[in-house]
């Protein structure tokens, strides 16, 4: 079976810098090798993710990193601008998203597992598929149009395939060398490899590719399950 992005415009939502790398860079690298229009979608400025030896300007340093990684994969980049640890799906945050979402107009979303183990990643995942709907909702005024039509939704694998049951896998096998030149380009984070509290990152994204290649019989995957609720889910 082989899956065609043609035609679609693919928006991955995430909490941090360095998490699309981790999770879907390669799919998001397949649809732009089909042509469509691409773009992450960043919901917090990742500034208490401090290395060892801590940078005072740690917010404008993943943004540029943020900005170089998507610059390689050809994604148009959008700042939700909100600090760590306070991603919350309140009202204000859900009409920010929905703003965002209605800039790019995506077809297919792509966000994190509502299991996923970081805070941050729960509160994207319930902000995201909140303003899938509501950006096609005309009365959620913001200061771009509505969508015509609410978009489907991917949720993304975990952090470490921890408790999370794919419905499906992307081949990413051609894209492996770009997600791991993406994720280069994530200094700051990279320098927390020895971090008791983190995790070597390169080490850490190239078992999970490849253990869910092994899974689905290719060298490299990226695993997602659909959000199957009403109207939300597409025929492909």
């Amino acid at each position: 079976m082989k899956l065609s992005f043609a035609n679609e415009r693919v928006l991955a939502v995430v909490a941090h810098p360095d998490d699309a790398e981790l999770l879907c860079a390669g799919t998001l690298a397949r649809a732009r090798a089909d042509g469509e229009a691409i773009g992450i979608c960043v919901l917090t400025t990742g500034d208490k993710g401090q290395p060892n030896r801590p940078l005072k300007n740690l917010t404008a340093v993943r943004r540029k990193e943020m900005q170089a990684a998507a610059q390689l994969l050809g994604a148009e980049l959008f700042f939700g601008d909100f600090s760590d640890g306070e991603l919350v799906d309140t009202v204000a945050a859900r009409r920010r998203v929905i703003d965002l979402f209605r800039q790019f107009r995506p077809t297919l979303v792509l966000a994190h597992a509502a299991e996923d183990y970081h805070p941050d990643h729960r509160a994207a995942s319930e902000l995201a598929e909140a303003a899938t709907w509501f950006a096609a909702s005309r009365g959620h005024g913001t200061a771009s149009t509505p969508l015509s039509e609410p978009p489907a939704l991917w949720f993304m694998d975990t952090i470490n395939m921890s408790g999370f049951a794919p419905g499906f896998y992307v081949d990413i096998s051609t894209h492996v060398e770009l997600k791991e030149q993406m994720l280069a380009c994530h200094r700051s984070q990279l320098a927390r490899a020895d971090d008791a509290n983190f995790s070597p990152l390169l080490d850490l994204m190239r078992l999970q590719f490849r253990a869910r290649g092994a899974q689905a019989g290719v060298a490299a995957a990226e695993a997602f399950s659909i959000h199957d609720a009403f109207k939300r889910a597409r025929a492909w």
